[in-house]
């Protein structure tokens, strides 16, 4: 039996992942802003903790990891889930509205994940699942600047990885493409009021496409859970783990671009090395 700590948990992906983990009987430590919105969708089940959250609050973070370890003794498992979007040009985006993205989707899984560390650490076991996107593998117009944010979140959890592998954590970045959640709606996405015509070709035109990709995208969120669910069980699991199809077209199109890009480049890459006469 596993605890598992998530945020984000009264909805989407949070709550999925909830959902399947109190089937399989593991405990659930769900955080949300308001605890009383998991209680309400779950019941109240002796495996189960509501435990208020705001990831922007970093007493509130520890508050919240040391309640998980007084009731269930463990956290085996950290979803950071947490976040939300922003669509818009990076021109159109206020000071304020890339402040929030960085404040929730990057310094708040950072303060989740000091509070909970001490505690596996203590344990010498855990994984931490950080909910990244392919857009923190390749980045795109319209989502610039939450696309930054998600690539801050990979490079953080390759770091981590590192430095918690002689201890017996694992850290992965979850990358899903489009699943059929409200990502797109107004309760977990952002719109720069703010639209500039000259970007009417680029971010404008992916502004339009969202309307319509909102409620058919490809993936199945209940699917993405189940496999989550079963991840954790994985020996020497992979610091990445794409989901979807678009995901891994996404992938597979960015790795060619970067070889032919490599290619192209290769003698100037080369060049700035010193000479070997130089170097002697």
């Amino acid at each position: 039996m596993r605890t598992w700590f998530i945020t984000g948990a009264s909805r989407g992906f949070g709550a999925l992942i909830t959902e399947k983990a109190l089937a399989k009987g593991d405990n659930v430590v769900a955080t949300a802003r308001n605890p009383k919105t998991v209680t309400e969708r779950f019941g109240d089940l002796p495996n189960l903790l509501a435990v208020a959250l705001d990831v922007n609050d970093e007493t509130q973070a520890h508050d919240a990891a040391k309640a998980a370890i007084a009731r269930f003794g463990t956290i085996d498992v950290l979803v950071n889930n947490a976040g939300f979007g922003l669509l818009g040009a990076i021109e159109e985006a206020t000071a304020q509205e890339v402040e929030a993205i960085y404040r929730t989707n990057v310094f708040g899984l950072l303060s989740v994940t000091r509070a909970v560390l001490p505690h596996m650490r203590r344990q010498r076991s855990g994984h931490i699942l950080n909910f990244s996107s392919i857009g923190g593998y390749r980045s795109s117009a319209g989502f610039g600047v939450y696309c930054s944010a998600k690539f801050a979140v990979e490079g953080l959890t390759e770091a981590l990885a590192d430095e918690l592998a002689p201890l017996g954590i694992f850290a992965t970045a979850i990358e899903p493409g489009y699943f059929r959640t409200d990502f797109l709606e107004r309760n977990s996405l952002s719109i720069s009021p703010l639209e500039i015509a000259d970007y009417a070709q680029t971010a404008g035109v992916v502004r339009q496409k969202a309307k319509h990709i909102s409620r058919n995208q490809p993936g199945n969120p209940d699917k993405l859970a189940a496999v989550l669910i079963d991840f954790v069980d994985m020996q020497n699991p992979p610091v990445r783990l794409p989901l979807g199809s678009d995901t891994v077209a996404a992938i597979e199109a960015k790795i060619a671009s970067d070889t032919a890009l490599l290619e192209r480049v290769r003698a100037i890459s080369i060049s700035t090395d010193f000479d070997k006469a130089d170097a002697a």
